[in-house]
């Protein structure tokens, strides 16, 4: 934590008013943006293929963006949508006496 600390207060005077911008930028700087950046991507490749092998693509790809991997169960476990299929009428109720 001592590392990450020092890491983060780098050249920066806490007694500054913007030290807390300065930290804020030392530790984004410590981020792997890319790593997160690609990751990111396939997850959202992924679930948009499960969405539309489930007829769901929009659905696939924002569960996957909000959720991640997590997204695609969500989107495993959505009923496909009914395409415009009514369902079968039901059966005449019996007279009341």
């Amino acid at each position: 934590m001592d590392e990450l600390l020092a890491k983060a207060t780098q050249g920066v005077d806490l007694t500054a008013p913007g030290a807390f911008w300065h930290v804020f930028a030392n530790l984004m700087a410590l981020v792997p943006w890319a790593a997160l950046t690609w990751w990111t991507l396939f997850f959202v490749a992924v679930g948009a293929a499960l969405g539309g092998w489930r007829g769901r693509t929009g659905a696939g790809v924002v569960w996957a963006l909000l959720l991640g991997p997590v997204g695609w169960w969500v989107v495993w476990r959505m009923p496909p949508p009914s395409r415009g299929r009514t369902p079968p009428p039901l059966p005449p109720r019996p007279p009341s006496r």
